[in-house]
Formats: structure tokens, sequence, C-alpha cells
């Protein structure tokens, strides 16, 4: 019995200690809230999710989704500039409470992070000048000798490359705001990105062709990326579902793709 006695006397000071630290029990939406800022890490580089021109403002569908987010939350939008290559250190790093932008879904993502739930389907297909598309409609056809793939980096894009393409050359272009210029000016024969990008790039690059896009190389879905705070990731799915089910999502679509 001298174990209970022993017990029943230190259950106050545990108690009393959890009382104390009422912050141990804060998540991301509570500081959201009590701060009223929400910080949304994007890229700024990849139509039509966000675009960041040359006075430093940003535009995009993900940007409208973010504004609409911090609405929902009685908070102001605080746009924080990121990469793909520092995308996972900057979220680890408390630089951003959510990341937007066209941010691909892949379990290496996963291990560090959380992940809303998807926002659209997408896989990886190339896009070329379209005096070339009936030549890289496969990936034996793209990964021959001499073919030249451009490619942003330090996302799935060139991780993708990397994994499949042992024959071509694989061109990586720092600035993916024009890298679609590279390629209609032929700097590269193709490129292989996602196959929403590519539908739309054609329309902005009449010169460039989608090739097969609804018929990607593989599976992707896209999604926002999270902390490991499961309040907060509830929070985005609820909210996420609702921009979906009252029409916001599928009018901010038509505007920015067109269907």
């Amino acid at each position: 019995m001298r174990w209970l006695v022993l017990l029943l006397s230190l259950l106050p000071a545990l108690m009393g200690a959890g009382l104390a630290d009422p912050a141990a029990s804060q998540t991301r939406l509570d500081e959201i809230v009590k701060t009223g800022v929400l910080r949304v890490g994007l890229t700024g580089d990849y139509r039509p999710f966000s675009q960041r021109d040359a006075s430093g403002s940003y535009s995009g569908l993900d940007v409208d989704m973010a504004k609409n987010l911090a609405d929902s939350l009685g908070a102001k939008l605080e746009i924080v500039p990121t990469t793909w290559g520092t995308l996972l250190p900057d979220l680890q790093a408390g630089k951003f409470d959510v990341g937007m932008g066209g941010i691909s879904i892949t379990l290496a993502r996963q291990r560090v992070a959380f992940f809303s739930d998807p926002v659209m389907r997408v896989g990886k297909a190339p896009i070329a000048r379209c005096t070339d598309k009936d030549h890289f409609a496969t990936l034996a056809e793209i990964d021959r000798p001499g073919v030249k793939v451009i490619v942003n980096p330090g996302g799935t894009n060139e991780r993708f490359d990397r994994e499949h393409l042992k024959q071509a050359q694989i061109v990586v272009f720092p600035d993916n705001s024009h890298i679609f210029d590279e390629l209609a000016a032929g700097h590269a024969d193709v490129m292989i990105t996602d196959a929403v990008e590519t539908k739309l790039q054609q329309k902005l690059h009449p010169e460039l062709c989608a090739i097969h896009p609804d018929q990607p190389f593989d599976f992707g879905e896209l999604g926002y990326l999270l902390p490991r705070d499961t309040a907060w990731k509830l929070y985005v799915d609820q909210w996420l579902h609702t921009s979906v089910g009252n029409g916001t999502w599928g009018r901010l679509l038509a505007t920015y793709l067109g269907n």
C-alpha cells in the first residue's frame, strides 16, 4: 500500500504542474487565432497557383485561397517567400503555418509533415514545342542521348527526371517563372511537369503543346503542407471541405484554369 500512499501524495503536485503550463496545450490553430496572423509559404513561381510579379505582389488560385483561409480565422494574411528546395526546412523552422501553391503530396514529405486533404489530382506529363510534340510522347522517346530536358530545381519535377531519365541531358534552370520561355525559345527540347501546368502553359505559350495531359506518366495529388499539429490539420481540412461545398474552390478553378 506504500506505493498508493506515495502516488496520492504526488497527485496534487502533478496536477498543479499541468495547470501551471497552459501553453503546453496550445496548438498552431490557437496561436493563429491569438496573434491574428496567418503565415502562408509560397514559392511565387508556379502558375496558376502562385505567381510573384516584379513589384513583389502575389497572385494566383492559392493566393486567393490563402486569403479565404485567413478570413475564416479572422486573421491577416502574411505571405512568406519560400522555394521548392527549402520548403520542408522552412516549415520545420516555423517560418510559416501552411505551405500552398501547388505542392505535390509525397511520402518523403509526409514523413516529416502533414498534408491537408488533396485539392487536385495530377501527374507528370511532357510539354514541348508543338512542332516536336510527336517525338516525346513516351519516357523512352524522351530518354535518348541528345535530348535536353529542362527542369526547375529542388522539387518533384527534378526528382522525377533523375529517377526516370538516364540518357537524356537534364538541364536545371533556376527561374521557374521563365522556364517555359526557355523551352519555347528552343534552349531545351521538352519539360516534364504536373499535367495541370502543361494545360495552362500551352494557353500562355501558343507555340508549346501539352502532350497527353489527361494520361500522365504517374499518379499524383496536390495538397497544402502543414506542421505536425492535428488540431490545425483538422481545421484546414474542414475549411477546404466547406470551400469545395459552397463553390469557392470551383469558381477559382474556373477563373484561373478556365474549366
